[in-house]
């Protein structure tokens, strides 16, 4: 499932708007997102729902 509230409430703190946001490019989330000093760690949680979303 797709975290949509808290990608929104992300993106209301960096001043991007509803029509702003939903105009974004996956690549440009990423990059108005990336945390500085390289790629965060996967989260159990999130792991947990791309095997759910995704199994073998």
């Amino acid at each position: 499932m797709t975290p949509w509230g808290e990608m929104l409430r992300t993106a209301a703190r960096l001043g991007v708007g509803p029509e702003g946001f939903w105009r974004l490019s996956l690549r440009e989330w990423r990059m108005l997102t990336e945390r500085s000093g390289g790629a965060v760690p996967l989260g159990r949680l999130d792991f947990e729902r791309m095997a759910k979303a995704w199994p073998d």
